[in-house]
């Protein structure tokens, strides 16, 4: 047991460990409202005893430990005003990990797969885990999805009735099963990791913690199924991660890619990135990871923005569009045309993207905008496309780069 810090270290925990903790007990109480409220039972616990006695070698088993064995204890009480005391006694006993099938030992990879299951609708499934999984707040989720908060919080609220109406089972699903759920899983460790990567609230624009975690769950998907798309996946994570220390500068303010130290970029990531992308191209089954993976491998091999071959990317972008169509992938197209053919053909490129809808939302969008019109001289435009996407943004690290562009114009 250690004394120092106890509180700095409930913290800290917290902030690394309460998802994990979460996911096991799932595992071992049976349901979600039963597992969220011995997590709190066992982070109150930790807050009244680790000042007095340390924070203990292992927190994750102890917090385990601690929720689940309060969350008994409250049963049994429960118990004895109805009787069924003896059905609850096997409770009370050590449980031995069981044995999972096949390569799967990880509670949270585990919860991924339960939150995919079918028979929940897929926006369903995805909203869920990345509240459960992730720990991402509604309002997160909504942004990321450019829905409403309430919107999603019910598809959340229907979810969990519907695992606990249904009584679906909190079990690992055969390996024959495991392709069905492989693109709602993946979907969302890439959404934990965009949240890691480019946080939409808080005082800074990267969190390593979720960045970390989702590429940990990324690697092992890809040791769990040999599948091109986990493959490229993870390259694409580790391709962002390798530059992630070079998006703020000493103050936390934010550094576009054409001003980044590509010297300071992760050379190991980018290497070993470059090899999963091989071994997927050679499978010949190329999905939409794949691609964004290949377009952010043509910005690490470049020396610059100058020297990136703007041509490639444009036509890897063609190809996702046909692959993996949204109103996202089409702003990024034409902003690779905007790189590639002039801020005019860009301008044109992203008004018409604008004009089909789905972006009005999205702050990036109306930045993108605004940075083309910058570029072509037109001071009033820009600062029109700026203030919409000023209001778009919460995030302060991009609310004091727009502010910077607002007053050079």
């Amino acid at each position: 047991m250690s004394t120092a810090g106890p509180h700095d270290a409930l913290e800290a925990v917290y902030r690394t460990e309460a998802r994990r903790v979460l996911a096991t007990l799932i595992r071992l109480l049976g349901g979600f409202d039963a597992a969220e409220e011995a997590l709190h039972e066992a982070f109150a616990a930790a807050a009244e005893q680790w000042p007095r006695q340390g924070v203990p070698a292992n927190p994750y088993s102890w917090l385990v430990s601690a929720g689940r064995f309060r969350t008994i204890d409250r049963w049994r009480r429960e118990a004895r005003l109805t009787g069924a005391l003896p059905e609850l006694t096997a409770l009370a006993e050590p449980i031995p990990e069981p044995a999972m099938p096949e390569d799967i030992q990880d509670d949270e990879l585990r919860l991924i797969f339960v939150c995919c299951h079918p028979a929940l609708a897929p926006d369903a499934r995805i909203a869920l885990t990345l509240r459960e999984v992730g720990g991402l707040t509604t309002e997160e989720i909504a942004r990321a999805y450019l829905m409403p908060a309430p919107t999603i919080a019910q598809r959340i609220v229907r979810a969990k009735a519907k695992i606990r109406d249904e009584a679906i089972p909190y079990e690992v699903p055969d390996r024959s099963e495991l392709p069905a759920r492989l693109e709602s899983a993946l979907q969302v460790i890439y959404l934990i990791f965009n949240e890691g990567y480019a946080a939409t609230q808080g005082p800074s624009l990267t969190r390593a913690d979720l960045c970390t975690e989702a590429i940990r769950l990324g690697r092992l998907m890809v040791e769990l199924l040999d599948q091109p798309e986990a493959q490229g996946l993870l390259a694409l994570m580790l391709l962002h991660e390798a530059r992630r220390a070079t998006r703020v500068d000493a103050a936390g303010d934010l550094v576009l890619l054409e001003d980044q130290d590509r010297a300071l970029w992760d050379r190991a990531l980018i290497a070993e990135a470059d090899g999963l992308i091989g071994q997927a191209i050679a499978s010949r089954r190329i999905g939409p990871y794949i691609l964004q993976a290949a377009i952010a491998s043509v910005h690490a091999e470049a020396a610059g923005t100058a020297e990136t071959d703007w041509a490639q990317i444009v036509a890897l972008y063609d190809v996702l569009g046909r692959v993996d169509p949204s109103p996202v992938v089409a702003l990024n197209r034409a902003v690779s045309i905007g790189m590639r053919d002039g801020p005019q053909a860009g301008l044109a490129a992203i008004e018409t993207v604008m004009g089909q809808g789905g972006l009005d939302g999205y702050h990036l969008a109306h930045a993108a905008r605004a940075d083309m019109q910058r570029r072509l001289g037109l001071a009033y435009a820009a600062k029109t496309s700026y203030r919409r996407a000023l209001e778009l943004t919460r995030q302060p690290a991009e609310r004091r780069f727009i502010e910077a562009r607002l007053g050079q114009l």
